[in-house]
């Protein structure tokens, strides 16, 4: 009996990149991506997907945004999942002028925002010290998408980088109207923040609230937890 040898396909390759990039390999994921394209078989937005998914996970922005350049929107869809990708890999390599200029497309696009795409850019602009920037994309949030502790977080330690003290506070107030659930970070920095404006009875009754069930990471987190006020 002849033996045929059998040719990858675009669902073996798919499901090889995605292995490479749940398994954090995304040198080999885009060695397979190499060998798809050359090998003429076709490729999809699941293909780029995974490859920049895989770059994304190990912070490889500038591989990453090479692959985006390579989807043609007529041969390829850009997805959400492909936008987001692209943009957390920038916001990891800290490069927040890629990661807004990726945002600015997607909005442009027909591509519908999400939570993540909005988290990643503030949080890329928070690393970029972009302070104004992180909260122009917070305020568009409101009736858009869900915010969440990590799109609140992001924003307030972008403030304070800059030393924002008094819209670190109206963002917590904001936060508080949303309901939205406070993280250690946020409100080791809010507290600083009624120090620095003066407002030591509020900062002493946020430590005291919260310390109650985290005294250990407060101290940690926030010095002046450990002052007499």
């Amino acid at each position: 009996m002849a033996l045929h040898k059998l040719e990858p396909d675009t669902v073996t390759f798919n499901a090889a990149i995605s292995a490479c990039e749940n398994a954090g390999e995304w040198e080999k994921a885009t060695l397979l991506l190499a060998e798809m394209l050359q090998s003429e078989t076709t490729s999809d937005t699941i293909t780029f997907n995974a490859a920049i998914s895989a770059c994304e996970k190990r912070g490889e922005w500038d591989t990453a945004l090479h692959l985006f350049s390579m989807m043609s929107p007529s041969t390829v869809e850009l997805s959400i999942v492909t936008y987001n990708a692209v943009i957390s890999a920038c916001e990891k390599g800290g490069k927040w002028a890629e990661s807004l200029h990726l945002f600015d497309e997607m909005a442009h696009s027909w591509v519908e925002l999400d939570t993540i795409s909005f988290n990643a850019t503030i949080s890329a602009c928070e690393k970029g010290c972009k302070w104004e920037e992180a909260l122009h994309l917070l305020l568009m949030t409101q009736g858009t998408v869900d915010r969440n502790t990590i799109t609140f977080s992001s924003a307030i330690c972008a403030c304070e980088t800059s030393g924002k003290w008094e819209h670190i506070l109206q963002l917590f107030n904001l936060m508080r109207q949303s309901r939205t659930e406070s993280n250690l970070i946020t409100l080791a920095t809010v507290t600083t923040a009624y120090e620095k404006g003066g407002q030591c009875e509020k900062a002493s009754t946020l430590l005291q609230t919260i310390a109650l069930t985290n005294w250990e990471n407060l101290a940690r987190w926030s010095p002046i937890a450990l002052r007499p006020w």
